[in-house]
Protein backbone atom coordinates (compact mmCIF):
# COMPACT_ATOMS: atom_id res chain seq x y z
CA UNK A 1 0.00 0.00 0.00
CA UNK A 2 1.76 3.65 -1.02
CA UNK A 3 1.27 6.44 1.08
CA UNK A 4 -1.81 7.77 -0.94
CA UNK A 5 -3.70 4.85 -1.20
CA UNK A 6 -6.66 3.30 1.20
CA UNK A 7 -6.44 -0.36 2.46
CA UNK A 8 -9.01 -2.92 1.16
CA UNK A 9 -11.11 -2.20 4.40
CA UNK A 10 -11.12 1.29 4.13
CA UNK A 11 -12.04 0.72 0.35
CA UNK A 12 -14.52 -0.77 1.21
CA UNK A 13 -15.71 1.77 3.84
CA UNK A 14 -15.74 4.38 1.69
CA UNK A 15 -17.01 2.80 -1.56
CA UNK A 16 -20.11 2.25 1.03
CA UNK A 17 -20.47 6.23 1.97
CA UNK A 18 -19.61 7.06 -1.65
CA UNK A 19 -22.25 4.61 -2.89
CA UNK A 20 -25.13 5.83 -0.38
CA UNK A 21 -24.46 9.67 -1.36
CA UNK A 22 -24.93 8.78 -5.11
CA UNK A 23 -27.76 6.44 -4.26
CA UNK A 24 -29.70 9.52 -2.83
CA UNK A 25 -28.06 12.32 -4.72
CA UNK A 26 -29.73 10.21 -7.75
CA UNK A 27 -33.12 9.61 -5.62
CA UNK A 28 -32.66 5.49 -6.43
CA UNK A 29 -33.18 2.05 -3.76
CA UNK A 30 -30.31 -0.32 -4.38
CA UNK A 31 -29.44 -1.39 -0.86
CA UNK A 32 -26.23 -1.75 1.27
CA UNK A 33 -24.25 -4.30 -0.72
CA UNK A 34 -25.34 -2.25 -4.23
CA UNK A 35 -24.08 0.44 -2.43
CA UNK A 36 -20.55 -0.71 -1.60
CA UNK A 37 -20.64 -2.45 -5.04
CA UNK A 38 -21.08 1.03 -6.64
CA UNK A 39 -18.96 3.10 -4.73
CA UNK A 40 -15.79 0.77 -5.17
CA UNK A 41 -16.62 0.32 -8.98
CA UNK A 42 -17.54 4.07 -9.35
CA UNK A 43 -13.85 5.19 -7.81
CA UNK A 44 -12.17 2.84 -10.30
CA UNK A 45 -13.99 4.50 -13.35
CA UNK A 46 -13.88 7.66 -12.13
CA UNK A 47 -9.90 7.77 -11.49
CA UNK A 48 -9.87 6.03 -15.07
CA UNK A 49 -11.90 8.58 -16.63
CA UNK A 50 -9.76 11.98 -14.37
CA UNK A 51 -6.82 9.91 -15.14
CA UNK A 52 -7.08 10.97 -19.07
CA UNK A 53 -7.73 14.59 -18.44
CA UNK A 54 -4.43 14.45 -15.92
CA UNK A 55 -6.18 14.40 -13.04
CA UNK A 56 -5.41 12.05 -9.99
CA UNK A 57 -7.28 12.19 -6.22
CA UNK A 58 -5.66 10.22 -3.96
CA UNK A 59 -6.71 9.64 0.15
CA UNK A 60 -9.49 9.10 1.64
CA UNK A 61 -11.01 11.92 0.47
CA UNK A 62 -10.33 11.66 -3.08
CA UNK A 63 -11.44 8.38 -2.83
CA UNK A 64 -14.75 9.19 -1.69
CA UNK A 65 -15.28 11.94 -4.40
CA UNK A 66 -14.16 8.84 -6.96
CA UNK A 67 -16.20 6.89 -6.16
CA UNK A 68 -19.30 9.45 -5.47
CA UNK A 69 -18.59 10.88 -9.29
CA UNK A 70 -18.26 7.08 -10.49
CA UNK A 71 -21.22 5.80 -8.72
CA UNK A 72 -23.59 8.80 -10.11
CA UNK A 73 -22.16 7.89 -13.35
CA UNK A 74 -22.99 4.01 -12.98
CA UNK A 75 -26.32 4.80 -11.73
CA UNK A 76 -26.84 7.39 -14.70
CA UNK A 77 -25.58 4.02 -17.09
CA UNK A 78 -27.69 1.46 -15.24
CA UNK A 79 -30.72 4.09 -15.79
CA UNK A 80 -30.13 4.40 -19.52
CA UNK A 81 -29.99 0.69 -20.52
CA UNK A 82 -32.86 -0.17 -18.49
CA UNK A 83 -35.31 2.05 -20.70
Amino acid sequence: MDEQGVGWIAAIIIGGIAGWLAEKFMKSDLGILMNIILGIVGAIVANAILGVFGIALGGWLGYLIAGFIGAVILIFVGRLIRR
